[in-house]
């Protein structure tokens, strides 16, 4: 009788977290390749249009990146010590919760044969509260750094959010009905149709920039103000390339 032979058992998946793979390229937004299109960028802007404040403007993205990927700063530096104190703070808490409770226990472990049930009701209180109100305190302390962290982002992001509203208003009197108008005493723009869908196209790909600098905040965090804020950032440029293109696809068909 030949013996009974048991399948192997199968593997069992390896627990993994839901981040990307070490070896992947391209499943994570490159600060420093968002940094380079930047600075290309402005580069292209400079040497087309110099005598324009455009280029300007696309030196204050490639800053605002610049200090995205370093994350320092003041505001950086406070963040970190804020981290420190708390963490400090909270050590100091655990170990007075933790030495009172230890001596409520002496007291109590020396005292078991005079205190009577009842005499120990009011000592139980007073440690529950103890844990309870250390509890909230370290809980507390625990969330400071992080609520600084996020106003620190939500500041960059509000500044993000202004700098996208000085690309639009650097497009909105580039209109291709003030092609026919001459010069700008005249009310043009002193600009031929190619110049002006070059520069239109320009804005398009700051505003675009714009957008995916919000997105490097979405990369290591899953709050939900940061979240909403990059992703109100990214509707609002996409809103607004969407109405450049507008103006690109008349100026085409004039042609």
């Amino acid at each position: 009788m030949s013996p009974t032979t048991h399948p192997a058992p199968a593997p069992r998946p390896e627990d993994h977290s839901d981040a990307p793979p070490s070896s992947s390229r391209f499943q994570r937004l490159d600060g420093q390749a968002v940094r380079r299109s930047a600075a290309a960028l402005e580069h292209r802007i400079m040497t087309r249009f110099p005598d324009r404040t455009l280029w300007e403007v696309c030196g204050e993205v490639v800053g605002l990146v610049d200090e995205i990927n370093a994350g320092t700063g003041i505001s950086r530096r406070r963040v970190r010590l804020a981290r420190v104190l708390s963490r400090v703070a909270m050590m100091a808490i655990v170990g007075f919760l933790g030495g009172a409770v230890a001596l409520a226990g002496a007291d109590l472990v020396a005292e078991r044969d005079v205190l009577g049930p009842l005499d120990m009701l009011p000592l139980l209180e007073t440690i529950i509260n103890d844990l309870v109100f250390g509890g909230i305190a370290v809980f507390f302390l625990l969330r400071i750094p992080e609520r600084m962290e996020r106003a620190r982002v939500l500041r960059i992001l509000h500044r993000l959010r202004s700098l996208a509203h000085v690309i639009d208003m650097h497009q909105l009197t580039k209109v291709p009905e003030r092609l026919e108008r001459g010069s700008r005493e005249d009310g043009g723009l002193d600009l031929d149709r190619t110049e002006l869908t070059r520069y239109l196209d320009f804005c398009t790909e700051m505003l675009s920039l714009v957008g995916k600098s919000a997105a490097l905040f979405a990369e290591h965090t899953t709050d939900g103000d940061v979240l909403d804020a990059v992703e109100g950032i990214e509707a609002l440029t996409s809103d607004m390339a969407r109405k450049v293109w507008q103006k690109i696809g008349i100026i085409q068909q004039q042609t």
